[in-house]
């Protein structure tokens, strides 16, 4: 069998206030025409369909079109939840997806409820896909319970019990099948892409590879935005998201994985670049030498640290010179120290909760990840992120 593995669409995403619909839009049509193209037997979406858990209308719109445009080619459609998505949302869709031929998994369910989806592919081999949203640590008791039908208080390793979860969901995986697991979470040892969010990335939300069944033909995952394998016992897989979602991710190369399977062979990935996103780049220099980059940088999204101290109207030359500059910012070897009581935080809608947090931190000369940490996790569960 033949399936497509993407995730981490994050559609409604804002860069430094900036609306990336129209890029979103492209990409996901230039997944579709892979697709087509390629007459698979299944496209995974392991997650993170949405950059929030209350997506806009136009949000909503472009995945509906693209998930209908993708069950269209004929291709089984199977989508997660991520840590981003609301996941009650996307369960109350399932009757209408499924009428659609997607397959839709908000929360993790038993195996005889949705946990495990069982489909024959083009070429008559069958298919067992064992699906796990992500899951909060404040709910993984709970879904344990609900997949092993035995109380699961007697443990509280965010690790084991999505160990006995995965256990269940992969029990029934047969020898004459092509056996998947699709899920969204954090892999320990799993390079950042650069714009995940930190409170569900870290400390207890990372799990072993070894929570993966040996028979699992492929294990793919969301969650994490840079493509990569993880060690480990079977085939695992982050396929990254398809276009960079931060400055963070500008230098590595977005994909989207084609793996070929049989009941009897390893799983075998290509990588295929997606290349309609535009390009995110950082610039560095005086505001001369920045001007040599004008006729250089064509529709790429920039951001900009300029190479000497702040003087009034600045912002505005370096945007007359480059007018795609989302973010310009001194370099911190030619910024003023600050000396007040609080932070200079520019125009808020550019920064999220966290860097504001983290400038006023500076301002205090504190500077430990664990606080930073700390409050992410804090304004994660205010918001109800989980």
């Amino acid at each position: 069998m033949r399936f497509l593995h993407t995730a981490d669409w994050h559609v409604g995403k804002t860069l430094k206030g900036h609306s990336r619909l129209d890029e979103q839009e492209r990409v996901l049509r230039e997944i579709v025409r892979l697709v087509r193209a390629q007459e698979l037997d299944a496209v995974l979406v392991a997650g993170d369909l949405y950059e929030s858990a209350a997506p806009s209308a136009a949000a909503q719109k472009l995945v509906v079109r693209t998930l209908m445009a993708l069950a269209d080619t004929g291709a089984e459609v199977i989508v997660i939840a991520g840590n981003h998505d609301h996941a009650a949302t996307l369960d109350a869709y399932r009757p209408f997806a499924g009428a659609a031929g997607i397959t839709l998994v908000g929360a993790v369910r038993p195996v005889d409820q949705g946990g495990v989806i069982e489909f024959v592919a083009r070429t008559g081999e069958r298919v067992t896909v064992a699906v796990l949203p992500f899951v909060s640590t404040r709910y993984a008791v709970r879904a344990a319970e609900l997949v092993t039908n035995t109380p699961a208080e007697h443990t509280s390793a965010y690790d084991q019990q999505l160990r006995d979860i995965l256990g269940l969901l992969t029990s029934g995986f047969r020898t004459d099948a092509v056996n998947l697991v699709m899920a969204h979470l954090t892999v320990l040892n799993g390079t950042f892409g650069g714009g995940e969010r930190s409170a569900q990335s870290i400390f207890e939300y990372a799990v072993p590879a070894t929570v993966f069944p040996l028979d699992a033909h492929y294990v793919a995952l969301g969650h994490l935005h840079r493509r990569q394998v993880i060690a480990a016992p079977c085939p695992v897989y982050y396929s990254g998201a398809p276009l960079a979602v931060d400055f963070g991710e500008q230098e590595y190369e977005p994909v989207v994985c084609l793996v070929e399977a049989t009941p009897t062979t390893p799983a075998r990935v290509t990588d295929i670049p997606i290349t309609t996103a535009r390009r995110l780049r950082t610039l560095r220099g005086t505001i001369d030498e920045l001007g040599t980059f004008a006729g250089t940088v064509g529709d790429d999204l920039l951001r900009v640290w300029v190479r000497e101290p702040a003087h009034a109207g600045l912002r505005d030359e370096v945007i007359d010179l480059l007018p795609n500059a989302l973010e310009v910012r001194i370099d911190p070897e030619f910024a003023t120290a600050v000396t007040g009581s609080r932070p200079t935080i520019g125009v808020g809608i550019e920064r999220t909760p966290l860097e504001l947090f983290g400038e006023y931190c500076a301002t205090r000369n504190t500077d430990d990840p664990r606080l930073n940490a700390l409050f992410a996790r804090l304004h994660d569960r205010v918001t109800g992120g989980a």
